[in-house]
């Protein structure tokens, strides 16, 4: 339990370290001073599940009756304890710490939108002569453990018919996972970006499998460890229109990385401190999901939350998280337009 505030605090751009602690202040939105406001503190950082809120914020896509507040979190469990304290309205976070949350039945937030799919700059590499996963066996596979990289490697073996004691699975820090491939102190390393493309660029390297492998990506399109947006439920409560305004920039930014990436990487540098080819890259990498894709995802029943079910299930089954919750309760669709 105490490695799952882990799995998105190290899903960061390293390079965006000094960036990031740079804007840890508030930042006032783009409509600052204007009448009938409502402040909304948002909780983020350089990872690209916070693209939208930030482009938002710089791009003037969110309506004047918004103040946006921009507050960077080096984990998601320091991110959602401030939205359980109220010190945050709205938040990115890796499902797995949300899940922890509502394992222990904690009601004070719910699931807004999902921003997007990250899955094909995460996966699992191989020395080039394995070309299937069973070939792993007796071999060393280097991940960060409680991370959904982890729960991609369990649930490969798992399919594979490979047990614990078949294959040596070692607990990496991401950053050390390049150099201990390259040193060949493992046989496979399992990442997400940017790890994933120093390591496919390693000669004598190849990807074995990405998270579209992952069985519940195959049946339901969820990946080990997707992003959610949430809001604090006593601010929705009260600020409904606030939350439906904020709604209407971030999907109008979410446009924006979709269909004019070049665009919206040049007003991400400052996030990210990344090169803009870099940038384009990683908005390149991820699926955005728009407006019109939210109430699919966001359908109870449906096939998206089914699959967001079955990862709790499947976090028990490995013993992540101690009883699986009724993710349905959390989801919220009224906001969306």
């Amino acid at each position: 339990m105490h490695h799952l505030h882990r799995h998105r605090s190290r899903r960061h751009f390293l390079r965006a370290c000094a960036a990031t602690a740079a804007i840890a202040h508030p930042v006032i939105g783009m409509a600052q001073g204007l009448a009938a406001q409502t402040t909304i503190h948002y909780g983020g950082s350089a990872w690209l599940g916070h693209y939208p809120a930030y482009l938002a914020l710089k791009s003037g896509a969110l309506p004047a009756s918004i103040d946006l507040r921009w507050q960077s979190f080096g984990t998601s469990s320091a991110r959602m304890s401030a939205v359980l304290s109220g010190g945050i309205d709205i938040a990115c976070t890796g499902i797995v710490s949300a899940l922890a949350l509502m394992a222990r039945g904690s009601r004070h937030f719910a699931i807004i939108a999902v921003p997007e799919d990250f899955g094909r700059v995460e996966g699992l590499f191989v020395r080039s002569d394995v070309s299937a996963i069973a070939h792993l066996r007796g071999k060393k596979i280097g991940v960060t453990f409680a991370s959904s990289a982890h729960l991609l490697v369990l649930d490969l073996l798992a399919g594979a018919g490979l047990g614990p004691a078949e294959v040596a699975v070692l607990n990496v820090p991401a950053p050390e996972l390049p150099a201990a491939m390259a040193a060949g102190q493992i046989d496979a390393a399992a990442a997400w970006t940017p790890q994933f493309h120093r390591i496919r660029a390693l000669p004598g390297i190849k990807l074995l499998a990405d998270d579209t492998a992952f069985s519940l990506f195959k049946s339901h399109k969820v990946t080990p460890g997707p992003d959610v947006l949430v809001v604090r439920q006593a601010f929705a409560d009260k600020n409904p229109l606030a939350v439906r305004g904020f709604l209407k920039g971030y999907f109008s930014a979410i446009a924006m990385l979709r269909d004019r990436p070049q665009e919206a990487a040049r007003q991400l540098l400052a996030l990210t401190g990344l090169s803009l080819a870099d940038q384009v890259e990683a908005i390149l990498g991820a699926q955005w999901y728009d407006s019109e894709q939210q109430r699919s995802l966001l359908k109870v029943p449906g096939t998206y939350v089914d699959g967001l079910q079955g990862l709790a299930d499947m976090l028990v089954a490995h013993k992540q998280i101690d009883k699986a919750p009724v993710v349905g309760q959390w989801i919220d669709a009224s906001h969306l337009a």
